[in-house]
């Protein structure tokens, strides 16, 4: 049995063996004592980046089963971006072992940390019938350019609205936070937004489904930045991808004073 075919309806393609990126931030309310990044939640991080690439390599229902070599190297701090990466290392007859790294990235130097380590543990909860009863192998296929700066994450209850999609105020934070993490990648410097020139939503995203945000620089002026913000819908289990949102969002460069300053 081969594995999964990599989409590319509508050149909305997907990366070989579930590679998947989570670009977040260390907020306060996010760190120990410390002011760095509580272990729990980057293990919840860590967990949901695991489900995600072994939904998207198989696309059957998976629980996890358990994780290993766990190793924290090094802290994230408040203020920090985390951005973790998973890909499929392993795969048996009904599990699958997911490699997930966890890098700390300074907002202004750009200096990466790989802050965490860990192979989680995935079981088909199915059948498999799709596959013959077993998951199928790796692919030996070259992996698919990604964006650096795109971002997935999953559609849980609590986030959708009173008619069981996802509220719209929770995907105008997300994109906000993908045009940031563009912007201050772009230029290394504080930044605020500005303005939200325009957001249009083109479907619905349901509870269980993974939104992928994938910005862009696509102007620049002295210290302003423009960053249009993509947002593809993939249902997990059927494979379905399509352009949901699409936002532009203004964002300016400023010093501690939250003057404008230039960005070159």
């Amino acid at each position: 049995m081969n594995a999964p075919e990599k989409s590319s309806e509508n050149g909305l393609g997907r990366p070989a063996n579930g590679f998947t990126r989570l670009i977040d931030f260390v907020f306060p309310g996010d760190a120990n004592h410390h002011g760095t990044l509580f272990g729990g939640i980057g293990l919840a991080h860590m967990d949901k980046v695991a489900f995600l690439v072994a939904s998207r390599y198989a696309h059957v229902d998976f629980v996890t089963a358990s994780c290993e070599r766990i190793d924290f190297h090094v802290p994230a701090h408040v203020g920090e971006i985390v951005e973790l990466t998973g890909k499929v290392v392993r795969v048996g007859r009904r599990s699958l072992g997911v490699e997930v790294d966890l890098f700390a990235e300074a907002p202004l130097s750009g200096e990466r940390r790989l802050s965490t380590r860990g192979i989680f543990n995935m079981v088909a909860a199915d059948t498999l019938e799709r596959y013959g009863g077993a998951l199928p192998p790796l692919s030996d296929e070259p992996e698919m350019p990604v964006s650096e700066s795109g971002s997935c994450e999953i559609v849980f209850p609590d986030q959708t609205s009173h008619y069981g999609s996802l509220y719209g105020g929770h995907v105008l934070a997300a994109m906000g936070k993908s045009a940031f993490v563009a912007a201050t990648r772009h230029c290394r410097k504080i930044v605020v937004m500005a303005a939200s020139q325009r957001v249009d939503f083109m479907d619905q995203v349901v509870a269980g489904e993974m939104i992928e945000l994938n910005p862009s620089i696509v102007a620049t002026g002295r210290s302003s930045m423009t960053v249009e913000v993509t947002m593809i819908a993939e249902a997990l289990l059927s494979e379905n991808r399509r352009l949901c949102g699409k936002g532009t969002f203004v964002m300016v460069a400023v010093d501690e004073a939250h003057r404008p300053v230039a960005i070159a």
